[in-house]
């Protein structure tokens, strides 16, 4: 790996790392703000700030576990953030889809993690609505992780179609006499 191949990926773990601040800006601001029950309706009936505290993973699945779960789910989330540094560091320079995929859920893993270990719970305070509908609340971390995700989705379906498309042009075409 060159110098400058470092300082790209340093700049990609720069960008992970505003995100994080501006995860942990945002939560400090939601649970000053927030907490008491003083919802902000921005867009009434479709988007508010509202507090929540999420002991769980996604959509506060598995938050019946107490203690366990906080540092089984932390336990989970600190190897999930170093198989994804680990990756990171492996992926070549050029491939900047799955290096900006990979700092997003650097980004987010740790700023859940984080609250996670300090607080006992995820701050979320997003909270989006359509009629009936209702989103589960989440955060900006769970937005870095799922844009994270959706960039690795959208490279597995352009790499897949990129490889066909280099196999039908090396196939070659049968010779008829």
């Amino acid at each position: 790996m060159t110098k400058r191949d470092v300082i790209w990926k340093l700049a990609y773990l720069a960008i992970a790392g505003g995100v994080f601040l501006i995860d942990q800006s945002s939560k400090a601001w939601a649970v000053r703000r927030l907490r008491l029950g003083d919802d902000i309706q921005l867009i009434p009936g479709f988007l508010n700030f509202a507090y929540a505290q999420n002991t769980g993973v996604a959509f506060s699945m598995l938050d019946d576990h107490g203690s366990t779960g906080r540092w089984g789910l932390s336990i989970v989330a600190l190897i999930a953030g170093t198989l994804v540094v680990y990756f990171f560091w492996r992926t070549p320079r050029t491939d900047d889809r799955i290096l900006g995929a990979l700092a997003l859920l650097l980004a987010g893993i740790v700023g859940n993690v984080v609250d996670r270990i300090r607080l006992g719970f995820v701050v979320d305070f997003i909270d989006v609505q359509f009629g009936s509908w209702h989103y589960p609340t989440f955060n900006v971390a769970d937005m870095a992780i799922v844009c994270g995700a959706l960039l690795l989705v959208i490279d597995m379906f352009l790499v897949k179609r990129k490889h066909q498309a280099d196999n039908a042009a090396v196939t070659p075409v049968a010779n008829s006499k």
